[in-house]
């Protein structure tokens, strides 16, 4: 008895049961003694009527309801009965159907739950109503589809990580046990190689740190001003060799005197550096990156924008909305030749958002990408003005 069905049902019965009893017992009542104080009216009347002529002191006698009158009374008080009674049922049916109306839909939220608390995500419940329980379904459809897609992506971070782990510590491995066994003699070249792998793999374990210490927000920070083109430069100075080596042009189109912005100086600078080694990497030997910044307006906050642009082969529209994830990349063999592991794009948004900034990305296949990097400056309105113009 403590389903909601038989509470609701229960509970809109009982209204309805009281109001038809009150009403029946108010109507009998007042039908009788309207009825009979009608037929009394009527008789003296007529006995007035007619005693005036017969016998004129003969007033005041009281007046029997005849045959006919009680079995119009009992008539009528038989009829509601009977419309009590239909009521009544009429009553217990809405009832229970407005209350199956309510409870059907929860049973069935109550059942998806159930098989969601086993693991089971991939649950939808039919949204028939818009009211809130329809509301209800829809919010539910909506958690379950996204616990669906983040159970996905944690399958898919949980390969990736063992694919990036498997290669370094392969190679490792290799060498290690074929200088064991005598089959490679131990030279530098060897053991540079080998320190090159256990150098990859550590920066892998320490941005995978970094990124999940950043995605909870508890990731250490040491806030002071920072001059961004001067970080830029910074950034550019140490990459000059990666752009070298292919050849690429670097083009820098800094505003001068942008206002500083309260970060940590080595996340911007880890921001920048992801941004361009990505750009590097992608471009073709001879290619050429842009980098450039300027001062902007966006919902009443000044923003330090930093635009770092390629002429690369560019993101495929498939791939676009998915290259901050986690181990994301467009090439799904992973191959080591044509990217990284697929965590610097996610570094970089998490960085900028922990310092209250955006990252955004603009691409077309065969023309190049550009990544905006927004990061919030405090500056009085006039100087924002007369740098915006």
């Amino acid at each position: 008895m403590n389903s909601i069905i038989y509470r609701i049902t229960g509970l809109m019965f009982l209204a309805v049961a009281i109001t038809v009893f009150l009403l029946i017992y108010l109507a009998n009542t007042q039908m009788t003694d309207l009825f009979q104080e009608y037929v009394t009216v009527q008789q003296m009347e007529m006995h007035r009527s007619l005693m005036t002529h017969l016998n004129p002191g003969s007033e005041g006698q009281a007046v029997m309801l005849g045959t006919s009158e009680l079995n119009f009374l009992t008539s009528v008080h038989q009829s509601l009965i009977w419309v009590g009674v239909a009521l009544l049922v009429a009553g217990l049916a809405a009832s229970y159907a407005l209350a199956c109306s309510i409870t059907t839909p929860l049973r069935k939220l109550s059942a998806a739950a159930i098989e969601i608390e086993r693991g089971n995500f991939a649950q939808k419940v039919p949204v028939t109503t818009t009211d809130e329980v329809g509301s209800l379904a829809v919010i539910f459809n909506s958690m379950a589809e996204t616990l669906d897609n983040n159970s996905k992506l944690r399958q898919q971070f949980l390969a990736n990580i063992a694919h990036e782990l498997r290669t370094p510590l392969a190679v490792i491995q290799g060498h290690l046990e074929g200088m064991i066994d005598g089959i490679i003699e131990p030279n530098p070249k060897q053991l540079t190689s080998l320190h090159e792998e256990a150098v990859r793999l550590s920066r892998l374990i320490t941005d995978l740190k970094e990124l999940s210490l950043a995605e909870v927000r508890q990731l250490s920070l040491e806030v002071k001003a920072v001059d961004v083109n001067q970080t830029i430069e910074q950034a550019l100075y140490m990459l000059k060799p990666l752009a070298d080596e292919k050849n690429i042009i670097i083009e820098q189109s800094l505003t001068l005197e942008l206002p500083p912005i309260m970060a940590d100086a080595d996340r911007i600078c880890q921001i920048f550096y992801n941004l361009i080694t990505n750009a590097i990497r992608y471009v073709a030997t001879g290619g050429q990156v842009a980098i450039s910044t300027e001062l902007t307006k966006l919902e009443e906050q000044a923003w330090v924008k930093v635009i770092v642009a390629d002429n690369g082969p560019g993101i495929n529209a498939v791939d676009l909305p998915y290259i901050f994830d986690h181990f994301y990349r467009g090439d799904k063999s992973r191959d080591r030749r044509s990217g990284g592991t697929g965590l610097g794009l996610a570094i970089v948004k998490q960085l900028a958002e922990i310092h209250g900034g955006k990252v955004q990305v603009k691409s077309t296949v065969g023309k190049g990408s550009t990544f905006y990097v927004l990061l919030p400056a405090k500056v009085r309105e006039k100087a924002l003005t007369s740098s915006i113009v």
